[in-house]
């Protein structure tokens, strides 16, 4: 009896945990990649959830007993936004009166951490216009796996570190996508 009251008040006590994302940080190692891709100043446009897509998946991400979401707006797809943002500003290439304009749409968003092995995937449309006339529409996904402990202690800030690092990933494989740098010459 002691035992299934004592198991009652770790099971209700536990709750889950809200997790927030880091603020994006510019990747200096994008820096060169940002100003050889994108040239001349350019503007953000929407980001946003690809219509279709379930609401939560921009919202928040379950993660074991935790929910992770993102500190800009709540919005993963902003979260991308500001991520391209930070490297665009530390490149001295973010102009919002420019009328060339990235704007993206968040496809996919995936983030586990089963005992054993986590992934991660994130995909987003991506579409440059220049003088309001598309020049450049694509879709790019990225995804991961690594090592996921039994440990949550362990497993839960790993996930978070590579479910950052894939935004990265994706920003990073946006970059050196050529047809994306002949969109922005």
């Amino acid at each position: 009896m002691r035992l299934a009251a004592l198991l009652l008040v770790a099971a209700l006590g536990g709750g889950c945990a809200q997790i927030q994302l880091t603020a994006p940080m510019p990747d200096l190692s994008n820096v060169p990649k940002v100003r050889e891709a994108v040239g001349a100043p350019v503007a953000l446009g929407e980001f946003t959830l690809a219509p279709g897509k379930p609401a939560e998946m921009d919202a928040g991400i379950n993660l074991r007993s935790n929910t992770v979401s993102s500190p800009i707006q709540g919005s993963f797809a902003q979260y991308l936004k500001e991520m391209l943002a930070a490297d665009l500003k530390a490149a001295g290439l973010l102009a919002p009166a420019s009328d060339r304009v990235i704007k993206g749409s968040l496809t996919e968003n995936r983030l586990e951490a089963p005992v054993g092995q986590g992934s991660g995937s994130i995909a987003a449309r991506f579409v440059v216009l220049r003088a309001a006339q598309p020049v450049y529409d694509r879709e790019l996904r990225v995804s991961g796996t690594w090592d996921s402990p039994f440990a949550g202690y362990v497993a839960i800030p790993g996930a978070i570190g590579e479910y950052t690092a894939l935004h990265r990933k994706l920003i990073t494989q946006l970059l050196d996508d050529p047809a994306f740098r002949a969109a922005l010459k």
